[in-house]
């Protein structure tokens, strides 16, 4: 019997598509992932099925949308007992193994050392964990990456550094643009220690099992902490401009309470230059660590029989529509990279075929020869798109639709259109024209001009969507994220717009 091909899965956080060299942006520096992609197939129209990040890491988990799973938010526990994709992946003869920042349940203050909860790590599937936190949490959090700072007398240093951001997050007076650098030396930050991790972990690898080891950069998420050594290679005024035009139509209450939290009113050009410099030096660091994962493979003798797949959990919106963060319907925070290295690679191409990270699961479950999840009717697995090759007839070919849904929003999109409802009552609240209006600056969800086209995305496919939601979530999603009074209650977030769209 022929021994199965490795699975390597590189995960950073809070990637946006666009943000990659090898996806014709002329200024970042991603000299790994381009030497990647020259070997790879990439897919220019991946779309997140969640803009944040629990909603997304539990639909790559269950293969499920977010209607189904249920964790339409940040703070909601994922649960371990439903079926995933790592647990099948296991279940087919491989070593699951993880490197890095899972955030599928909720850490509290005082839940102890990131070991004290490996146990949940195995219940999803993982044979190996080594979980790490979002790097706000390591003000008073303890983990392994805080255990090697201690070792290296690093870590009140960088301690002192993360109270002054997190006090600076959560007060709202330390802007983006003004995150000091990284207090650490250049290659014992969190994403540098996840990379070093991981490179360990192959060099130690002697199973003759093979192997999915899934690498979860906490980068480039804000904070924009990056090194001072990485951001002296961008200059803040060859970045490319965000998208500041005034959004014309209607904003819904819906759509503007998650703007509202995120905006950026008064942000100057000059400020969202340095902002997106700084997010930039995050992603060219993070790109050298993808390097050294990519190298040891090498060394090892292992990369010719690997698929390695990059992608991410949901974009940044950078400053486009004033935005930061993510949470929202609008490209930046949708569109993601997805890069896919078959074995021995060869001349890679681009595919503009409409996916999303549902492909990406059915892909890895193919790739292993693994059970398939539930929902199979969703995804669609890449590997023949990949093995066919460029001119193959459905090279440029992908899904009808794709969806993302978050905070009792659910999206839409076409090769053309995209369009965005309530959740519960199916209020259709924006619809932009892709092709006309690539900038997203144009609502039109009130001319009449488009009422075929809302009754097509809704009744054909939201709808079909939408009639799969397990209300039993919907109820404890508004019982307790939603209530709680520091997040405004939820009944600001469900009030539907009070025009008409007929």
């Amino acid at each position: 019997m022929t021994k199965k091909s490795n699975i390597v899965f590189i995960f950073p956080d809070q990637q946006r598509g666009d943000v990659v060299g090898y996806a014709g942006n002329p200024v970042v520096k991603t000299p790994n992932l381009d030497r990647l992609a020259r070997e790879s197939v990439t897919f220019s129209r991946c779309i997140t099925n969640g803009p944040v990040c629990m909603p997304a890491r539990m639909s790559i988990m269950s293969g499920k949308h977010v209607c189904e799973h249920g964790t339409w938010d940040n703070n909601i526990d994922g649960d371990p007992s439903t079926p995933n994709h790592v647990r099948n992946i296991r279940d087919a003869g491989y070593r699951t193994s993880l490197i890095g920042k899972v955030h599928l349940h909720v850490r509290k203050q005082g839940d102890g050392h990131s070991r004290d909860h490996a146990y949940k790590m195995h219940e999803w599937g993982w044979v190996d964990s080594h979980e790490l936190r979002d790097i706000m949490a390591y003000v008073s959090a303890e983990c392994y990456f805080t255990d090697f700072l201690r070792e290296r007398g690093h870590l009140d240093v960088f301690r002192s550094y993360m109270e002054i951001i997190v006090r600076g997050e959560n007060q709202r007076t330390l802007l983006p643009w003004e995150t000091p650098p990284s207090a650490l030396p250049i290659d014992e930050d969190l994403d540098m220690y996840t990379a070093q991790k991981a490179v360990e972990w192959i060099e130690d690898y002697s199973n003759d099992k093979p192997f999915y080891l899934q690498v979860n950069f906490p980068g480039p998420h804000n904070p924009f902490d990056s090194p001072a050594e990485v951001r002296a290679l961008y200059d803040p005024e060859q970045m490319p401009p965000a998208i500041l035009e005034e959004t014309s139509g209607p904003i819904s209450p819906r759509v503007q309470s998650s703007l509202d939290g995120s905006r950026l009113n008064n942000m100057t050009l000059s400020q969202e230059r340095l902002m997106r410099a700084y997010y930039y030096a995050k992603v060219t660091h993070i790109d050298h660590g993808i390097g050294m994962v990519v190298d040891a493979l090498e060394r090892q003798g292992v990369l010719e029989d690997t698929w390695i797949i990059y992608t991410s959990d949901h974009g940044e919106m950078l400053g486009d529509h004033r935005c930061r963060n993510k949470g929202v319907f609008y490209e930046g925070a949708l569109n993601i990279p997805l890069c896919i290295r078959p074995p021995g690679g060869y001349t890679g191409w681009q595919s503009r075929a409409l996916t999303d990270q549902l492909d990406v699961v059915e892909t890895m479950l193919d790739v292993a020869g693994a059970r398939t999840l539930d929902g199979a009717e969703y995804r669609s697995s890449l590997t023949d798109k990949i093995l066919d090759g460029e001119d193959a007839s459905g090279a440029q070919k992908g899904k009808e639709v794709v969806y993302s849904e978050v905070r009792l929003c659910s999206m839409v999109r076409n090769d053309r259109f995209k369009m965005s409802v309530d959740s519960l009552t199916r209020e259709p609240l924006d619809l932009y024209d892709m092709e006309e209006d690539p900038s997203e600056v144009r609502n039109l969800v009130l001319e009449p001009t488009h009422k075929d086209v809302r009754a097509e995305l809704l009744e054909n496919h939201l709808g079909r969507l939408l009639d799969k939601l397990d209300q039993t979530k919907v109820r404890k999603y508004q019982d307790t994220v939603l209530a709680d009074p520091k997040r405004g209650g939820w009944q600001a977030l469900v009030k539907p717009p009070s025009t008409s769209t007929s």
